[in-house]
């Protein structure tokens, strides 16, 4: 399978690209945990199967200290004993969120309760913010066929510059 489109050598994508990256520049800023929004951002690509950005987000993760362990059991967050309650209950909100089509009523109550517990209304908003941000970085890669494993952690950040 060959890339469709190379959204970084196309003009339009690449300034589209730098926006999403300016949304996520500030959503770093923000009182949500870097590893919180690591951990998200790899289990929306785990779930939309987009291996581009299950690359990224995997070397990031792991540049920044995430251990191997707590990397590799994020798919099966709900069957280990690696993750804080906090980080349980934004994976929760995560997979809801992402698998909206699949879910009759959206996101539950009881899931947005859950999150409401360890995240003010601030790191609640960066939270879907951000859950809504990479499922489009994923839909936009995995239907341009961006393809993972040659990723090299700190690419991203050229995004932001020229």
């Amino acid at each position: 399978m060959e890339p469709r489109i190379d959204l970084m050598q196309n003009e339009l994508g690449g300034k589209l690209a730098k926006r999403l990256f300016a949304v996520h520049t500030l959503l770093q800023q923000t009182g949500l945990s870097h590893t919180t929004q690591n951990l998200v951002m790899l289990r929306a690509s785990q779930i939309n199967g987009c291996g581009n950005c299950i690359d990224i987000h995997a070397k990031e993760a792991a540049a920044e200290g995430e251990t191997a362990t707590r990397l590799n059991l994020v798919a099966g967050w709900r069957h280990s004993t690696v993750f804080t309650e906090a980080e349980q209950a934004a994976l929760a909100l995560t997979e809801e969120a992402t698998r909206l089509s699949e879910l009759p009523g959206g996101v539950s109550d009881e899931t947005w309760a859950r999150a409401g517990k360890y995240y003010d209304e601030d790191q609640l908003i960066a939270l879907v913010t951000l859950i809504a941000m990479i499922n489009a970085t994923n839909r936009l890669a995995v239907t341009l066929n961006q393809l993972g494993g040659s990723y090299e952690p700190g690419l991203m950040s050229a995004v932001a510059g020229g």
